[in-house]
């Protein structure tokens, strides 16, 4: 069902793609648009049809109501940003979860037909091919992905730690999608992703989708990440390690740029913004 869900979800992004219209500001360059509520509303039909005991949590409605140990996390147009601007790169994505453990998790990318999936105990999948996560084990073979977020504190990080660290890597990629970064490293096309400001469903079905395919996800101290961290690391074993070890010996050099970067009309501490959709690029 989440499969059939996501593949409907996606013909409704296709038929706005290039003509989405109406746009609300959420914050610093978090928007939604009338492509990301019609998508919802699909998801949202879908589900509880099949499920009308099931929470529903979707990024633009909210929580359902529902009082359940099963909770489905909607993210209907996750990229929003690229989606606006016609860059071919977004995707819808969604997982049920159980008192917070991931049962099974979905991304869909339209526009390459791509349905990335996995549920517990098997492995994951990119349509009917099963995938694994890149076994490269070093910093300077890997291709890493990142978001900045729209977080005005988070976002400086990220960018001098992108900074510091292009010079040890094969390249870096902002993606403006977690959800397919996520994916990306799942499928062996990227090293790594990381982020330093996220939502549960961005990334739900994203820690699955690693996992199964033989990669690890933590936060950056190392712990193991669950939909609701914030911050995330996701890889392979050997290179989530060494990465997080890369920032730990950094650390004093990232709180140098994070000052650099920041100013009283940069940042409002009071601000909360949701992930990042930009789009950003930067090669070795």
């Amino acid at each position: 069902m989440a499969k059939s869900a996501a593949l409907e979800a996606g013909r409704v992004l296709l038929d706005y793609f290039n003509r989405a219209t109406t746009v609300t500001w959420k914050g610093k360059s978090n928007i939604a648009t009338d492509a990301d509520l019609a998508s919802e509303k699909v998801v949202i039909e879908t589900l509880t049809g099949e499920f009308p005991g099931h929470d529903i949590v979707g990024e633009e409605s909210g929580s359902s109501g529902q009082k359940s140990e099963y909770t489905w996390l909607v993210d209907p147009l996750d990229g929003t940003n690229n989606f606006l601007a016609g860059i071919p790169h977004f995707c819808t994505t969604m997982s049920l979860t159980r008192n917070g453990e991931i049962l099974l998790g979905v991304t869909y990318d339209p526009l390459r037909q791509e349905l990335f999936h996995s549920a517990q105990g098997v492995p994951a999948f990119l349509n009917d091919q099963v995938i694994t996560a890149s076994r490269t084990e070093t910093m300077e073979a890997s291709l890493i992905g990142f978001d900045v977020g729209y977080n005005l504190e988070e976002g400086p990080r990220m960018l001098g730690m992108a900074e510091s660290l292009w010079k040890d890597v094969h390249g870096l990629r902002l993606m403006g999608s977690a959800a397919m970064g996520l994916a990306y490293v799942a499928a062996g096309r990227m090293e790594l992703y990381c982020h330093r400001f996220l939502y549960p469903w961005d990334i739900a079905a994203g820690i699955l989708l690693v996992r199964n395919a033989g990669g690890v996800v933590t936060d950056w101290d190392g712990a193991p990440a669950t939909p609701d961290s914030r911050q995330i690391v996701a890889g392979g074993p050997k290179l989530n390690s060494l990465f997080r070890e890369w920032c730990r010996s950094r650390s004093s050099l990232s709180a140098g740029k994070e000052t650099f970067l920041r100013t009283d009309s940069l940042v409002a501490p009071h601000e909360t913004f949701h992930p990042t959709e930009g789009l950003f690029d930067v090669r070795h």
